[in-house]
């Protein structure tokens, strides 16, 4: 039997919206059967070109940053124009809501508008929800070869997402398992490198940067960061490796995935994101590139699974080719066992 779960309901902390644009301003409802009011909600267009739009409570509404670029922080008055009790509101702006355009969203709970933090040498804003394992860290500023900040989570970060601001950079990313000194980029196809600039070593208290150059750490600027710990039952960070078959392996996450984000980190290849909103039914063959700003695709095919997801993609360095090692972080659904032990129905 699985172990039990933490977290017995995962829409409390996630969830993944998809609508169709009007042109005018909408506010949408979440749609699982639990309110939740999101914290960091991230928007892409999937019927064309467009690129990724992301919001968080701290940074507030109308400022918004994307996955697939290294441009700065940009204000958009007709883009998220609200966080909701039970969803947020769109504006106008074709990014997000233009007429008969289909988008997804994924949105996360951390806790608000967050509160200081003074833990390493760097004082930021944390929003932190420590049930979820997330967190949204803004400020972070200056920072340099070996400064440090707090990430307020009570367990270590399997996963740390970090952006400058002020300036063009790429979305340095920290993983576990990755060498002191190396990083993946977000917003690129790359393979685990060393540019000069990386996120970590991590601690159950503190990210370190190091090393110079863009990237978050060279001289006077803001960055923001966000940071994830695997949760028993609601997410998963880990690693797999490919077999180039179309009968690809079968990764065990304890629940029945909502949404899977993967990269292979010794090849170069798109990111690949799978969801069950635009994936109701296997195969989940609709998938989108968070280093890119194209429209929804279909060649990074998997099953989401009750107790995990299994890839179906032959001979692809996105997502399964032989020999490959693949990063992947995954938030649930449902889980397989829940808090008493019982399992839980799965479709």
């Amino acid at each position: 039997m699985a172990a039990y779960t933490t977290i017995d309901n995962p829409e409390l902390y996630f969830q993944v919206k998809i609508w169709t644009g009007t042109g005018s301003s909408n506010a949408l409802t979440l749609d699982g059967d639990t309110d939740m009011q999101p914290d960091y909600v991230m928007i892409k267009q999937r019927s064309s070109t467009q690129q990724w739009n992301g919001y968080d409570s701290i940074r507030g509404v109308q400022k918004y940053i994307g996955w697939n670029t290294n441009i700065a922080e940009n204000t958009q008055s007709q883009g998220l124009t609200a966080f909701g009790s039970d969803g947020f509101t769109v504006g106008t702006d074709d990014m997000v809501n233009k007429s008969s355009s289909t988008y997804v969203a994924f949105c996360w709970k951390a806790n608000g508008s967050g509160s200081s933090n003074t833990e390493g040498n760097t004082d930021t804003t944390i929003s932190a929800n420590t049930t979820a394992g997330f967190s949204i860290i803004d400020g972070c500023d200056d920072l340099n070869d070996d400064d440090t900040f707090g990430h307020g989570l009570n367990s270590t970060p399997d996963m740390v997402f970090l952006k400058r601001l002020d300036d063009v950079a790429g979305w340095r990313v920290f993983y576990t398992g990755i060498t002191d000194g190396s990083t993946l980029i977000l917003d690129t196809t790359a393979a685990v490198g060393d540019d000069g600039a990386t996120v970590g070593p991590v601690s159950s208290t503190l990210i370190t940067v190091e090393g110079s150059g863009t990237g978050g750490n060279e001289g006077d600027n803001e960055n923001v960061a966000y940071a994830w710990h695997s949760v028993q039952g609601y997410s998963k960070i880990g690693i797999y490796t490919g077999n180039g078959n179309a009968d690809g392996p079968f990764i065990y996450t304890g629940f029945r995935p909502a949404f899977v984000m993967t990269k292979a980190t010794n090849a170069s290849d798109d990111w690949s994101i799978a969801d069950n909103k635009r994936n109701p039914y296997n195969l989940a063959g609709k998938s989108l590139r968070p280093n890119s700003n194209s429209d929804e695709d279909s060649s990074a095919d998997i099953d989401i699974l009750s107790n995990g997801f299994k890839v179906r993609q032959a001979d692809s360095h996105r997502i399964n080719y032989d020999g490959d090692t693949f990063l992947y972080m995954a938030f649930a659904e449902a889980p397989f066992v829940n808090s008493n032990g019982v399992p839980c129905n799965a479709r």
